[in-house]
């Protein structure tokens, strides 16, 4: 496993350049662009570090956990992990966004679109933290995107 960060500033223009540091450390890590797990992951970074910069006014700092080296070319290279923290002791409080509202999704986001999330307090702030399962039971090998139940 190989663990990177980048430390974001609080001005919300950051979250751009966080999605570009991201996706070139997932192409770094084999996971390549067109994979639908890397939009996916692109995505929970773009909604957490959102959620951290737009909600405290402060900077954050912004890890992946990574398959390392030994990931590469195996048929489950493991689970990826992306994790915001922030000087906030604040608990991320999801919200339910009604018909035209503009802001309110980005936990929900999270929920539908990740295996597991969750936060734990870190230093005098947070951090709120996602996984995705590379290898999730229903999905074929490779695909990122998190199986659904869906009852008819």
């Amino acid at each position: 496993m190989l663990q990177v960060q980048l430390e974001v500033g609080a001005d919300p223009a950051e979250v751009g350049r966080a999605r570009r540091w991201a996706r070139s450390r997932l192409a770094g890590s084999g996971i390549d662009a067109d994979e639908p797990v890397a939009e996916t992951l692109i995505l929970l970074v773009s909604e957490l570090v959102t959620n951290a910069v737009v909600h405290t006014g402060r900077p954050a700092v912004l890890r992946m956990v990574l398959p390392g080296e030994s990931g590469i070319g195996e048929a489950c290279p493991g689970t990826v992990r992306v994790e915001v923290a922030d000087s906030s002791t604040r608990p991320p409080t999801p919200r339910h966004a009604d018909g035209e509202e503009t802001n309110g999704r980005g936990l929900e986001l999270v929920d539908v679109l990740a295996d597991r999330w969750g936060w734990r307090p870190e230093g005098a702030g947070k951090a709120i933290w996602c996984e995705i399962d590379r290898c999730a039971g229903a999905n074929a090998p490779g695909s990122l995107l998190p199986s659904a139940s869906v009852s008819a």
